[in-house]
């Protein structure tokens, strides 16, 4: 028999659905992927995002680094060597954007293995990444626990 849920509801009303305010930020076309590809390599170029994402172009993949920077989730890295050379990775702010691009691993390894893996198998994170659930779950680890998280990087920088 299934019970009646209590409804989800913050202590602290909301002024603006953070859903929608996130998805101002996180929802225009490519962010997403882009955020992957700076996230999961850490340190990764122009030239590897453009060829990481078919159909997406240079002036898009452009117009979404920049975006990303002026929101402060990501930053621009010269090479030591030579200036010229420009990597991307996240910033402090943009590792708490992990855990989101984690839930949307999560779920289409789960609910869409048939396009995910060679085998169609479904899978846990668990099973695909079994030493990084601290990385993968950031702050939202503290919150499962039961621990309050630390404040260290809220609002906006």
């Amino acid at each position: 028999m299934i019970k009646d849920l209590e409804p989800l509801s913050p202590l602290i009303p909301f002024k603006n659905c953070p859903i929608r305010s996130s998805l101002g930020v996180l929802g225009k076309k490519w962010t997403l992927l882009v955020l992957r590809d700076v996230a999961f390599p850490r340190l990764v170029k122009f030239s590897q995002i453009l060829k990481n994402n078919r159909g997406l172009t240079p002036r898009v993949l452009s117009l979404r680094l920049k975006d990303l920077q002026n929101d402060g989730l990501i930053e621009r890295v010269s090479g030591p060597k030579d200036r010229r050379v420009v990597n991307y990775r996240l910033t402090k702010k943009g590792n708490d954007t992990i855990p989101i691009l984690t839930g949307f691993i999560q779920y289409g390894v789960q609910y869409h293995s048939k396009r995910v893996f060679e085998d169609g198998e479904p899978r846990e994170l668990a099973d695909l990444y079994p030493r990084d659930q601290p990385e993968m779950l950031g702050r939202l680890l503290s919150y499962a626990r039961g621990a309050k998280p630390s404040q260290t990087s809220q609002g906006p920088k």
